[in-house]
């Protein structure tokens, strides 16, 4: 009787154990995927801008790829520019990326990944200003978005006393329509966009600084860097971010 007894025991606890693991989950659905901050200014067509509440550029399309390759999701963190390197130093954010070019002074506290675009340092001027060549900018009050190479660029090239630094490249577009400024050094893309939106302006045909866009990483984040660094090297092998950047800028 007590083998019987047993024995119905058994059954009944097999009967449970596959009761419970025909409700069970399929392994790795409840896995949590990695979020990858991406600290930006959002305020930078065609790199970063919001249509809406949604984060949409060509930084924004090529780093939710870049998360994606890595197995996890994207997600913008909206600051101003120069609060990005300091929250990538503070692991505030995992990366920085704003059309952000490689400087030494700022290789002293970040890692720059592999350049993935060309950025071109443009002047904005009033179509009537008597400003025709970047020559023309000695002793004229220039506008600039703070914490960006045109801000430093000009900063040197032209002393700090004749340079405006702004939160937002539209403030010093704002500013030049005003008369506070007599020119705008900006990136030539978002430039364009602001020509474009503002009756009266212009750009001025000599190019005034090319330099090379890449990711900031926390110093020393060398396992994050090289995953990045790979991620960028399939996505331009396969043409995804060709793409991306023609979505955007038109040839």
């Amino acid at each position: 009787m007590k083998k019987i007894i047993v024995l119905l025991l058994c059954v009944a606890f097999i009967l449970v154990c596959f009761a419970g693991c025909g409700n069970a989950e399929p392994a790795g659905d409840n896995t949590e995927k990695k979020v990858y901050k991406m600290g930006t200014n959002a305020a930078f067509p065609p790199y970063e801008y919001k249509e809406g509440e949604k984060f949409v550029g060509i930084d924004v399309e090529i780093a939710t790829a870049i998360a994606e390759k890595l197995g996890g999701t994207l997600e913008v963190v909206d600051m101003n520019f120069d609060s990005i390197i300091t929250s990538v130093t503070q692991n505030e954010v995992d990366f920085g990326m704003a059309g952000m070019t490689v400087r030494p002074d700022r290789e002293e506290y970040v890692d720059f990944s592999s350049s993935y675009a060309t950025g071109v340092q443009c002047v904005i001027v009033k179509a009537d200003s008597s400003i025709a060549s970047i020559e023309d900018l000695a002793g004229k009050k220039i506008g600039t978005q703070l914490g960006t190479t045109g801000f430093m660029y000009a900063s040197d090239d032209y002393g700090e006393e004749n340079v405006i630094g702004y939160d937002k490249g539209a403030d010093a577009v704002i500013a030049l329509k005003g008369g506070d400024v007599d020119a705008v050094i900006i990136d030539n893309e978002p430039a364009k966009v602001y020509v474009e939106e503002n009756a009266g302006l212009t750009i001025l045909e000599t190019k005034y600084a090319i330099e090379d866009y890449a990711i900031a990483v926390n110093k020393g984040n060398t396992e994050l860097l090289d995953k990045i660094n790979k991620a960028l090297e399939e996505l331009t092998a396969d043409g995804t971010i060709d793409a991306i950047i023609a979505k955007y800028i038109k040839a």
